[in-house]
């Protein structure tokens, strides 16, 4: 390899890594069978890495990628128009948009996750509880040996940290 397309090589792949997983999601909830969205992903690699020379490094690598997949699912559709079981463009275009926001809400999941792993487990605990289906908090208040207002001021403290967190994990991972 080049020594310039060895450092185009080694900027690709990590961020291609990074996001393949969320690419995937978003051609498989558009593409009705595994095989189908595992050819519409190969097509999506292979453009991807043809046209990274023209990708912004300031932008989101995963929205980019969502757009060129998108594109793809779109002629993947067009191929099969004949089918009288295909769907209309405008409504592919709305399916992929409400794909591209569940899989911000499944990044934000995750990331809630992985930060409430990093709490202390006694902050666990109360968030957990305080969050339990048919909690009471004057209830875990009394049993906590607090006021209702200091486990509600507590659980706002620890829902801020989590807030951040939260933001900080998505900008590490490179998503919005």
């Amino acid at each position: 390899m080049e020594p310039r397309e060895d450092q185009r090589h080694r900027r690709f792949l990590p961020l291609f890594t990074a996001h393949e997983a969320s690419v995937h999601g978003f051609v498989r909830s558009l593409v009705p069978s595994r095989e189908d969205a595992a050819e519409v992903m190969q097509r999506v690699a292979i453009i991807l890495w043809e046209k990274f020379g023209e990708f912004d490094d300031q932008r989101d690598f995963r929205k980019w990628a969502c757009g060129v997949a998108r594109f793809e699912v779109l002629a993947y559709w067009r191929d099969r128009a004949r089918d009288r079981h295909v769907f209309d463009e405008s409504l592919l275009c709305t399916l992929a948009e409400e794909a591209v926001e569940d899989s911000r809400g499944q990044a934000r999941r995750s990331a809630l996750e992985t930060c409430l792993e990093k709490l202390p487990a006694w902050q666990r605990d109360v968030v957990l509880a305080a969050y339990a289906p048919g909690a009471r908090i004057h209830q875990l208040a009394a049993q906590r040996g607090q006021t209702p207002m200091s486990l509600y001021k507590l659980l706002h403290r620890i829902r801020l940290a989590l807030l951040e967190c939260i933001g900080r994990t998505l900008e590490a991972e490179g998503t919005p």
